[in-house]
């Protein structure tokens, strides 16, 4: 009863992969027109004259609101606008009409036991109380530009969208599946996603803030995607937004995390992770009772699989009152799912080894960066994570200098920690290249062979080879090594050392920041002589990236073309989109534009003609590094 008082006192596109096809359109069915301007709402009856008052003091301004001076211009404050049904707090309210309200509540007030069994939202619904947002209007997050990247960081322009259409950015953003045949792709797309930029010409920043979020979760980046719907207040969450910020909060097994929105945000969500959602966080916010009650109702009744329902258990149970823990039983148990995953490394739950060999992509970069789950678990996921651009060079190697330096570690994961070292502080360059090769060629059990993932763990021991003839024919891979890291000035070096025409000669004209210019049509040709791919590809995208980058004479482009019966003058919709938006160094369209074309699971799925577009168009909004690694990957990968 005292808590209900006091709570009573307080006032309680449709596109998809037929992006790449090159005759699809950008722009899906329905966003070629506007939709029409609601019709406006007819003008309110003019209230009758109030009763003469006494002036208002200094300290009480009529109307709670302050007046201009005279001749003084007002400035427009970007702020968000209040929650529907909401009133000032300001407002003074008359002794009568509170003591009108109370004698109201009062006739219908519920039993002790009624009270106790209800849960915040209830009594709110009760009372006639919404939450009541007390962050004053200074402390409010501005939604005039919205992300974690400014632009001195590295960041695209913030009014890089501003006057773009709205249809053009949606289409972009949600024809984006998240899977890249470019590492390099990946990475410059999640910078452009976090970048702080203002919404496109046509849609709200919140909108925009929840498709940049969606297509982060679909990358993998949950943790990027967390941090990106941060910036917007939960107040101003929409149920676009609401969505894909429990995805990332689950994603990153951040259940709590969620909880401002579950309690006070505005979604419109009643299925069961959202239903389960609310009743742990009411568990932890102080109503333990409530919480545990509503789940082991929902158990009974059979609402959600029995698993889900104690994992959730468990995890509300945590928030204290001396429940005894809840007995998480697996069996029967045939799949892993986001909220299975999430809640169990929540709650520091091992899950069956039969269903962690079975677990797909998704939860293979998850582990990559969880800190709570084993280093031998995270290792098992860090390849495909570094393959995808989710974790760096760095990163790798420090995950396994962690698994090397713990003893309790053993397996494939130790193994590989060991590996690593002695291609890192081998005494003699030959034998740190025999080790990393090692790892390249997948000698270690369970090492997914061939993966590019182990190619960015040894990217700066690769950097500390130094550049011999005795090791020529290993350049390919080293530099291929090196530019996985962006290390061109060392990838540079062994260009005294590698043979014109070759692979590693190849990287080096693509991927390095001065290489000897315009690279000779008759090396070039030395090249196309040395390819042994499957339909001269690598060829194919050695050409389409120097003619991106502008690193071959215009009046050789034309007969080395022919030379490969390559058009790369032939147009897309795609095409003139990307091209239209580099020619008015518009970085952030392009961006998006050029991890729309990179879409695939490898290079196979990646076009001469898209490649030279999206080199072109990178290198020409001063993105130029990102081409550069772009265009070398292609030839390491393909």
């Amino acid at each position: 009863m005292k808590r209900w008082v006091a709570l009573s006192g307080a006032g309680l596109l449709a596109l998809g992969a037929s992006f790449v096809a090159a005759q699809e359109s950008l722009l899906p069915p329905g966003f070629d027109d506007p939709a029409p301007a609601p019709a406006p709402a007819p003008a309110p009856a003019p209230a009758p004259a109030p009763a003469p008052a006494a002036a208002p003091t200094q300290s009480q301004p009529s109307g709670g609101q302050s007046s201009a001076p005279s001749g003084s211009v007002s400035r427009p404050v970007v702020q968000a606008a209040p929650s529907s049904g909401s009133s000032s707090s300001t407002a003074p309210r008359s002794s009568s009409s509170s003591s009108s309200s109370a004698n109201v509540v009062s006739s219908r007030l519920p039993s002790l036991r009624e009270l106790e069994a209800m849960s915040v939202d209830e009594l709110d619904q009760l009372l006639g109380l919404k939450p009541r947002y007390d962050m004053p209007p200074a402390a409010r997050r501005s939604l005039a530009e919205v992300g974690v990247i400014s632009t001195e960081e590295g960041g695209v322009p913030a009014a890089s969208l501003t006057n773009q259409p709205a249809s053009l950015v949606k289409a972009a953003l949600e024809g984006t599946k998240g899977r890249f045949v470019s590492r390099w792709g990946h990475i410059m797309l999640r910078k452009a996603l976090l970048s702080r930029m203002a919404s496109p010409d046509g849609m709200n920043q919140i909108e925009f803030t929840a498709m940049r979020a969606a297509l982060l979760n679909r990358m993998g980046e949950h943790q990027a995607a967390r941090a990106l719907v941060q910036e917007v207040d939960t107040r101003n969450w929409d149920n676009a937004l609401n969505d894909a910020g429990v995805d990332a909060y689950l994603g990153s097994a951040d259940i709590l995390g969620a909880c401002p929105t579950v309690r006070l945000g505005k979604s419109e969500r009643d299925d069961t992770t959202w239903t389960m959602l609310k009743s742990i966080c009411r568990a932890y916010t102080g109503e333990v009772s409530g919480g545990i009650r509503e789940l082991d109702r929902a158990l009974d009744k059979e609402e959600a699989p029995a698993i889900d329902l104690l994992l959730a258990q468990r995890f509300a149970g945590a928030a204290g009152r001396g429940r005894q823990a809840v007995n998480v039983e697996w069996e029967g148990v045939e799949e892993l799912t986001p909220w299975r995953f999430a809640l169990a490394n929540a709650v520091g739950q091992e899950i069956p080894d039969s269903l962690i060999g079975d677990a797909g992509p998704y939860y293979q970069r998850i582990w990559a960066t969880a800190p709570m789950v084993s280093l031998g678990l995270r290792a098992r996921g860090s390849t495909r994570a570094a393959r995808d651009g989710i974790l760096s060079s760095r990163a790798m190697v420090d995950l396994f200098s962690q698994i090397y330096a713990n003893s309790a570690v053993e397996g494939s994961a130790a193994a590989l920690s060991r590996q690593l070292r002695e291609a890192y502080v081998a005494s003699d360059p030959a034998e740190r290249v025999t080790a990393m090769r090692a790892l390249w060629n997948g000698e270690e059990p369970e090492s997914n062979s061939g993966e590019y993932g182990r190619y960015v763990m040894t990217a700066y021991a690769a950097a500390r080879i130094p550049a011999s003839e005795a090791l020529a024919d290993d350049a390919a891979p080293l530099i291929a090594s090196m530019l996985t890291a962006g290390l061109d000035r060392d990838a540079a070096a062994w260009s005294s050392v590698v043979e014109t025409g070759g692979d590693a000669w190849a990287m080096i004209a693509l991927g390095t920041d001065s290489p000897q210019l315009p690279i000779a049509a008759g090396d070039i040709e030395d090249f196309f002589g040395n390819d042994d791919s499957d339909a001269q590809r690598k060829s194919k995208f050695l050409l389409a990236g120097l003619a991106g980058l502008g690193r071959v004479a215009q009046a050789d482009i034309a007969p080395l073309t022919e030379e490969l019966e390559l058009n790369l003058s032939r147009q897309t919709k795609w095409s003139r989109n990307i091209d239209a938006a580099a020619q008015y160094r518009n970085a952030g369209l392009v961006a998006m534009l050029a991890g729309l074309g990179m879409q695939g699971n490898d290079w196979s799925q990646m076009t001469p003609l898209y490649l030279y577009h999206i080199v072109s168009a990178l290198n020409q909004v001063g993105m130029s590094a990102e081409a550069r690694m772009i265009a070398a990957e292609a030839i390491a990968r393909s």
